[in-house]
């Protein structure tokens, strides 16, 4: 059961999650209910379903689809990284594309 894809999906990593994405989104200014958090977290884990990513990955993911919910963001950038997601071999990849966000060079 622990080779699961869903083997982070914990009900107390779950909430953590979502809670640590409530406060990202009171930082940035957004009010997000729960029910917006879920749904956030829930496409988190469709776009990298077809790996094992672990919670922090996932996690990461959901923060990065957060702030693309922030109303500067660019659409064409959001489905940009969506494709990237769904491309991504494992779940190292995954990382690397999400740093690659906040490096200069990075395209």
């Amino acid at each position: 059961m622990s080779n699961s894809p869903n083997h982070f999906e914990d009900k107390e990593t779950v909430q953590a999650v979502q809670q640590n994405l409530q406060q990202l989104a009171l930082q940035l200014g957004q009010s997000h209910d729960a029910d917006t958090i879920q749904t956030l977290y829930e496409m988190a884990q469709g776009l990298v379903s077809h790996l094992s990513p672990d919670a922090l990955t996932l996690a990461r993911v959901a923060g990065v689809l957060l702030v693309y919910q922030l109303p500067d963001a660019d659409p064409n950038e959001v489905r940009w990284f969506k494709s990237q997601l769904q491309q991504c071999p494992d779940a190292e990849s995954i990382e690397e594309l999400i740093d690659s966000l906040s490096r200069p060079d990075a395209l």
